[in-house]
């Protein structure tokens, strides 16, 4: 990114291994709505000559002398969250922000992302994890963002056994939070999207119903199929600001609302009085940044290792070689209707 509403490519000096840190280089790397959110909508503010991507599967190339797990040639799966873990933040449940709001984002947010020759790891031992060798490098890039981010909209949304979640929005993320839900034991699940693509892949993933918005009001259309009944979750994962007023409209009392979706533009989130119960209707509304750190990505990684999840349906554009990684940004900000998640190999 050379500046808002720009990009270009930069050259840069190798950026320094500290003690606990690592340098590595990609392997597997894929463009994602966020690039798009920061370079053509400003969504966290002015950023000039920073190297954009947070997603991506590498090679160890160095490591600082006090870095014990990983070693040179080790080929490690890198989450997009990599918090620094001796914050007080970190010690009080919510790493995602150590060091201040949304500061373990670090990757093309407060330090050049991994769209480089190398990019650097901060505290390589507690932010990377091995990639299992019956995995995939393009698969495994999914764990970096995806996976997780989608997954982070079920878990915050607590759903559970034979319930009815909505997931408004289907693009990757959606799709990873149609599939948490889907682990975590939903029954029904309704999956908002107007991509013929996606709603086919939402199916794979557990969907039930799939909706699309452009047919008419989402909101009447899930109330008739639910018997008029309201659903216990709603998982945000697209759309704009208006779309917690749709939410609110559809989730039950005491239910969840759970926005996982990285909001670009405007200035407030309007939320109707009646339909919040007055305020005291007990609906949650909660908003997260996914979890990093390495033993997310253990874990995630099991879930491909031993066939529970398969994250190839997301990838539909596949590219080899450095040069291609512009393709995959333009193809994120125009989004063609046969795509899914690009994904360029190294």
């Amino acid at each position: 990114m050379l500046k808002l509403n720009e990009v270009g490519w930069l050259e840069k000096e190798k950026p320094l291994c500290g003690p606990m840190d690592a340098l590595v280089r990609p392997l597997a790397v894929s463009p994602c709505t966020s690039d798009i959110h920061t370079v053509w909508e400003g969504a966290i503010g002015e950023r000039t000559d920073m190297i954009l991507g947070h997603e991506a599967v590498g090679e160890v190339v160095e490591t600082g002398n006090l870095v014990k797990d990983f070693k040179k040639g080790d080929r490690v799966i890198i989450p997009a969250i990599t918090p620094d873990w001796e914050k007080v933040e970190s010690q009080m449940g919510f790493h995602q922000h150590a060091g201040g709001m949304l500061n373990g984002w670090k990757f093309s947010n407060v330090k050049d992302g991994v769209f480089g020759e190398l990019f650097h790891v901060n505290q390589a031992d507690g932010n990377m994890a091995l990639l299992p060798p019956n995995v995939s490098v393009e698969d495994a890039v999914m764990l970096s963002d995806m996976v997780p981010t989608g997954f982070h909209g079920a878990d915050n949304a607590h759903v559970s056994y034979g319930e009815t979640v909505a997931v408004i929005g289907i693009g990757p993320v959606g799709l990873m939070a149609v599939a948490g839900a889907n682990l975590r034991g939903a029954a029904r699940i309704f999956a908002v999207g107007s991509r013929q693509i996606c709603q086919d892949v939402a199916k794979l993933y557990g969907a039930t119903d799939t909706v699309n918005y452009k047919d008419g009001d989402i909101v009447r259309h899930i109330l008739d199929a639910n018997d008029k009944k309201p659903v216990d979750k709603v998982i945000i994962a697209g759309g704009n600001l208006e779309t917690f007023e749709q939410a609110l409209k559809i989730v039950r009392p005491a239910g969840v609302i759970s926005n996982v979706n990285y909001l670009g533009t405007g200035d407030f989130i309007r939320i109707s009085r009646i339909d919040w119960g007055v305020g005291m209707g007990h609906i949650a509304i909660t908003g997260g940044l996914m979890p990093g750190g390495r033993k997310n990505m253990e874990y995630l990684s099991n879930l491909l290792k031993y066939g529970k999840l398969d994250v190839s349906h997301l990838l539909t554009h596949r590219y080899k070689g450095f040069d291609f990684i512009e393709t995959g940004i333009f193809l994120m900000k125009d989004k063609p209707s046969d795509l899914i998640k690009p994904v360029i190999t190294i």
